[in-house]
């Protein structure tokens, strides 16, 4: 063979050797005549594109929503005036939960369970007094008890049985203010910052832990029969309570008297995730209309979550606490805030309640 021809074939075979180990030709200094393999057909791990968000760690006993940080602190609930001149209301898009009942005259006042947020120094009220039931619902709780005065009964249960409260009138006045821009009695304020400064100077116990809600697990729900427009009556026309429900959010938004509730921290509707109606025995004991509830015996209940309602049955549990059961066992909440509606059984439970599916 010519020296020549031997010289190129070598040459041409060595090209053809570099051009293998550098990964064959195209863009590399080859011809272009072989395609380019790729490197890996999975992105490093480094580069975060595939990683999932880690879950957090903790979940609000009260809510079921996901935390960085144990939500350990003692609640705090707060008799909140639910009267036409107290609205709008402050601070009440921060409570994990939220009961409405009936109060004397055929108002009713919201009883605000705060446990999980941070929020500490908005504003919360106007601030209104204490009754034995409401004492017993955030007895059950285990609560400090924030409010501006009581009943003769009421106190009788606070002093003789020792509970942890704030009462603007005769022992913790100067954690509350008034504000300028209502009148008395609908301006009196705190703040969560105050009462657990409050809480702490009368040396309650501020880490005594909430007995938690049970939760439902992500998509399931129970069987019940739609409902998404909500009325619920209690005595007078404008305390008549409304709920849409927002199927995009998962949220009923709540109106009352025919209006939007708001929160005036931030103009926000007020908004759950559950809702309970639940039936008492409601009895008048004075000229004043003071009344007595009957929170022990247990009755009929309705459970509003994902746009259904489900007949219920709601009892005392052992740990104090009400929960909502069915068939002998309790019902799960869908991880959010919970609105808690307590009304009479005459003339009928049923008479209170209705919904209609939009």
């Amino acid at each position: 063979m010519d020296k020549r021809i031997r010289k190129s074939a070598a040459m041409l075979l060595l090209s053809l050797m570099l051009s293998a180990c550098n990964g064959g030709s195209g863009g590399n200094g080859g011809n272009g005549d072989t395609p380019q393999q790729p490197e890996s057909s999975t992105p490093p791990s480094s580069t975060g594109e595939t990683a999932q968000p880690a879950a957090l760690p903790y979940e609000a006993p009260l809510t079921g929503i996901k935390l960085e940080k144990t939500a350990d602190a003692r609640p705090i609930v707060v008799m909140i005036n639910n009267f036409a001149a107290a609205r709008p209301q402050s601070g009440l898009t921060n409570a994990d939960v939220i009961w409405e009942v009936l109060a004397e005259g055929g108002i009713t006042r919201l009883i605000a369970v705060f446990q999980s947020t941070s929020a500490l120094t908005e504003t919360i009220g106007p601030v209104r007094s204490i009754r034995p039931y409401l004492i017993d619902i955030g007895d059950s709780y285990g609560a400090v008890l924030a409010h501006a005065g009581a009943s003769n009964d009421g106190y009788a249960i606070l002093q003789r049985q020792g509970k942890p409260y704030l009462d603007e009138i005769s022992n913790a006045g100067s954690y509350f203010w008034r504000s300028k821009d209502r009148k008395a009695p609908h301006n009196l304020y705190s703040s969560l910052e105050q009462l657990r400064t409050g809480a702490e100077k009368k040396k309650y116990s501020l880490d005594k832990q909430v007995p938690p809600y049970t939760f439902a697990e992500a998509g399931s729900t129970e069987a019940g029969v739609a409902a998404s427009d909500i009325t619920i009556s209690f005595l007078l026309k404008n305390y008549n309570v409304g709920y849409l429900y927002d199927a995009a959010s998962g949220l009923y938004k709540r109106s009352i008297s025919g209006k939007p509730h708001i929160d005036m921290n931030n103009n926000e509707q007020l908004s759950g995730t559950n809702l309970v109606v639940l039936g008492a025995d409601h009895k008048t004991l004075d000229n004043e209309g003071r009344l007595a509830v009957d929170l022990t015996s247990g009755g009929s209940a309705i459970l509003f979550q994902r746009g259904k309602a489900v007949e219920a049955e709601w009892v005392r549990a052992p740990d104090g606490m009400i929960r909502i059961i069915k068939n002998g066992a309790e019902l799960p909440f869908v991880p959010g805030k919970t609105f808690f509606h307590i009304v009479p059984n005459k003339p009928t439970f049923e008479s209170h309640v209705s919904w209609v599916q939009t």
